[in-house]
């Protein structure tokens, strides 16, 4: 194949991907990746790829693939940690080499996962076992196993906040803005961190909160049947004018154009950041980070969104990236194998202190506050992500990217014109044109 032609092909292939992926090959059709009864029945060299370069780097992962061993000693184990995951994992699919495990990329519509990765097994039997089976259901079968839950909330220096003279969580989005005035005025720290340029904060943490104002577990599934998602009264209008409001009061960061997600955790570690929305996840990162800095890692504290139902907090309760097996391994149970270890023996979840994805495994410590003072988990349901994916998609909104909330930040400092009421308008005008065309 001549240099022209082979570009021609690159090219075809980038346009496939951009276009979703839709290709990979001829799979093992129907084969099961069925969790192994005997370990010394397995065996094989298995890929595993992950986003957590950190973890390959400080041979983190290393340890685990040992103790994996200890258990299934004829498998051998070989990590590939991918800086842009979704970038990369995604151009790969259009081939049949993307490991034998791997997180699912959020680019792969729902209804596709047939296509790429074996069954693991009956949703109907798997559900009562795992968290968040229904993420990964199609037509009554799992492809995919999360690798944890994590809680969403902010992430706080609880010193800094009692020095501002603040010792409750707020209970209204208007008072979480007065005291981070407060933490401004008192201490003259920054009282929120975006990290717009990095982007992703701006999406899943926000986006994971639907449910958490209204305390609805079917929240995110009822965008499906939403002509106005960004009208008063709903959790993204909710949600998305605290993020505006926060900016436009100029209670962030003064150039988030500069933001950067590695040096905020040292920023609110030494209270020189006063709060982020994310996922519980990022409390045990901020600790390490507050050990470092020579500060005390309790004073890193996590609360919920400022709104209350009848009284009472309530925070979703989400699935990180689930791991599932490529349809094309030749060593599924292998693989399998490995999903299943990591999720209920390596301590992969209560390490990271996020929750775990057993129904039976305790809530990590990292969350005694929120079982201290009662906040009620929303385990949100997952069943119509296919659909409000879709609706998304075509409205070109952008829920699971960070452009739209960045525009939204851009508004709030006046870096482009508009207004939030205007901009809330035309995000519900492209949503209901959507969802007509979905024929929703």
């Amino acid at each position: 194949m001549g240099k022209k032609t082979l570009g021609i092909a690159l090219l075809a292939t980038a346009m496939l991907t951009v276009a979703g992926c839709s290709g990979g090959g001829s799979p093992n059709a129907g084969e099961t990746a069925a969790a192994p009864v005997n370990p010394d029945d397995v065996s094989g060299d298995i890929t595993v790829l992950t986003n957590r370069t950190d973890l390959v780097q400080d041979g983190t992962m290393k340890w685990y693939a040992a103790e994996f061993n200890k258990t299934y000693p004829e498998v051998k184990v070989k990590f590939e940690a991918l800086t842009d995951y979704e970038g990369e994992v995604k151009i790969r699919m259009n081939t049949e080499d993307y490991g034998d495990v791997l997180l699912i990329p959020s680019v792969i519509a729902k209804g596709d996962y047939p296509k790429f990765f074996a069954p693991l097994g009956d949703t109907s039997s798997m559900k009562d076992t795992y968290r968040f089976t229904d993420k990964t259901d199609v037509d009554g079968t799992t492809y995919g196993i999360a690798t944890f839950g994590t809680a969403n909330g902010f992430v706080y220096n609880k010193a800094l906040w009692k020095t501002a003279g603040i010792t409750e969580w707020p209970t209204t989005p208007r008072q979480f803005l007065d005291n981070l005035r407060a933490v401004e005025e008192k201490t003259g720290a920054t009282p929120y961190y975006t990290n717009f340029k990095d982007g992703w904060p701006l999406e899943s943490p926000w986006t994971n909160s639907i449910g958490s104002v209204s305390c609805d577990t079917q929240a995110h599934d009822k965008l499906a049947e939403m002509d106005k998602p960004w009208t008063k009264g709903n959790d993204l209008h909710t949600l998305d004018t605290l993020l505006h409001d926060i900016v436009h009061e100029k209670l962030s960061e003064k150039d988030p154009a500069t933001t950067n997600w590695e040096s905020s955790k040292t920023l609110l570690a030494k209270g020189e950041v006063g709060s982020m929305l994310l996922g519980s996840w990022a409390i045990n990162q901020m600790r390490d980070a507050s050990e470092k800095a020579g500060k005390n890692p309790d004073d890193i504290g996590f609360m919920p969104v400022p709104t209350q139902e009848n009284g009472r907090f309530c925070t979703t309760l989400v699935s990180d990236y689930q791991q599932a097996v490529n349809i094309h391994s030749d060593h599924k149970s292998a693989a399998r194998a490995w999903i299943d270890w990591f999720t209920e023996k390596s301590g992969y979840a209560a390490k990271e202190g996020a929750v775990s994805v057993l129904r039976a495994g305790a809530l990590p410590k990292t969350l005694d506050d929120f079982v201290d003072n009662d906040v009620k988990m929303i385990e949100r349901s997952a069943a119509r992500t296919a659909e409000v994916n879709a609706i998304d998609n075509a409205s070109e909104v952008g829920l699971t990217k960070p452009d739209y909330r960045k525009k939204l930040i851009d508004i709030a400092r006046g870096a482009v014109d508009g207004s939030l009421d205007e901009y809330f308008d035309d995000l519900n005008k492209r949503w209901s044109e959507a969802r007509q065309l979905a024929g929703s």
